[in-house]
């Protein structure tokens, strides 16, 4: 399983607003339904079995920004491809909370 997280920062923009921007790019998702994701205060997480998929997904968003007119894109990627066991963002959170308790 592999997991990502995005974080796509428009430039030349003319406005510090960038919702409209990554709103562009989290619309991508809806035609994937095979990748999982969730929106965050500060990056889009993914989840998708196959690596591939997950890489093509990633540069779309990235693409799709600059459909809205952006002149420059910085975007920020996290990838962890596990491959000895199955892990996902939820099980990540919960071995984390089960050392914390």
């Amino acid at each position: 399983m592999a997991t990502a997280e995005i974080a796509i920062i428009p430039m030349g923009t003319g406005s510090t607003s960038t919702s409209d921007f990554i709103a562009e790019a989290d619309r991508v998702l809806l035609s994937h339904p095979e990748v999982k994701n969730k929106l965050t205060g500060m990056g889009t997480e993914l989840e998708c079995s196959d690596i591939d998929t997950l890489f093509e997904v990633l540069k779309e968003m990235h693409q799709k920004s600059f459909t809205k007119g952006a002149q420059r894109m910085y975007t920020v990627i996290k990838i962890d491809d596990r491959r000895d066991k199955e892990s996902t963002l939820e099980s990540k959170v919960t071995s984390l909370e089960k050392k914390l308790a």
